[in-house]
């Protein structure tokens, strides 16, 4: 979405996501109206008076699904002490982890900020492919998406995984929702590079194909007894963590690119 846009009254996509098949009912109506040039919204500054980027969301939750890639099942177990186990097990078990990630007003779009707590000295990012779920379970599309996580929190003891994951800017989605009726889940790559005073301190790269589990399966357990009248979020786990000493500080920027969606960019902020 974008800033400028007006007379959607908070429910753009829960109205969207009502309906099936959102992708071509979409492309039916935005026919004839007025379009701006993508490089000029991209750029534009995060709340400024230029039209400029807003997360892709409105009165959706955002969920998460963890230890879904064998470096993620591997860095939990490192940081959890006395409770590896729980990671082990669940990397192969039947039912994923699934945890609630926030809503709105804790999300940010692209070039908005992303917050480190300050009461968590090891706060790293999580660059994942973000689901669109419908009001109806379907996968209506894909979005970037970075579940920025305090290590330190969650390493003390798994019960404070909330703490430690749900808090403000705490997650990133955008910059834009790429809608699709394709019943084949596509591969997607995910690059990361964190850039701290002008140079790269870190960066990655994975292949969604090294998932242990399926967009579907996880879609589909995410809707077991549950209700999305607005449709919803999932963050589908991350392959790549930084290595243990290394950890987000104010002024950093992270930028995750999917070729097949677009590029993601964030400043880090430090709580207080």
């Amino acid at each position: 979405m974008v800033a400028s846009d007006a007379g959607t009254n908070g429910g753009f996509f829960a109205s969207l996501l009502q309906l099936p098949r959102p992708a071509r009912v979409l492309a039916e109506r935005r026919r004839g109206a007025q379009s701006l040039k993508a490089a000029d919204v991209l750029s534009s500054p995060f709340g400024g008076l230029a039209p400029h980027l807003l997360p892709p969301l409105d009165l959706q939750e955002v969920w998460a699904a963890g230890v879904t890639y064998e470096r993620s099942r591997a860095a939990r177990m490192e940081e959890t002490k006395g409770a590896e186990d729980f990671y082990d097990k669940v990397y192969t078990a039947e039912r994923p982890e699934l945890f609630f990630k926030g809503s709105a007003s804790r999300v940010s779009g692209h070039n908005g900020p992303i917050r480190i707590r300050r009461d968590a000295a090891w706060n790293v990012p999580e660059p994942e492919i973000a689901l669109l779920v419908s009001a109806h379970g379907e996968i209506a599309g894909y979005t970037v998406g970075n579940d920025v996580s305090s290590r330190d929190i969650e390493g003390q003891n798994p019960l404070y995984l909330p703490q430690a994951k749900i808090y403000r800017e705490s997650c990133a989605l955008g910059p834009v929702v790429w809608l699709t009726d394709e019943e084949t889940a596509p591969v997607f790559d995910i690059a990361i590079a964190i850039q701290r005073r002008g140079s790269t301190t870190w960066e990655g790269k994975i292949s969604t194909s090294s998932m242990r589990r399926s967009f579907a399966d996880l879609a589909d357990w995410l809707g077991r007894d549950n209700v999305f009248p607005s449709g919803a979020y999932l963050l589908t786990g991350t392959g790549l963590v930084p290595e243990p000493g290394f950890s987000l500080a104010a002024g950093d920027r992270v930028v995750i690119t999917v070729p097949r969606i677009g590029t993601l960019s964030n400043v880090v902020v430090q709580g207080g």
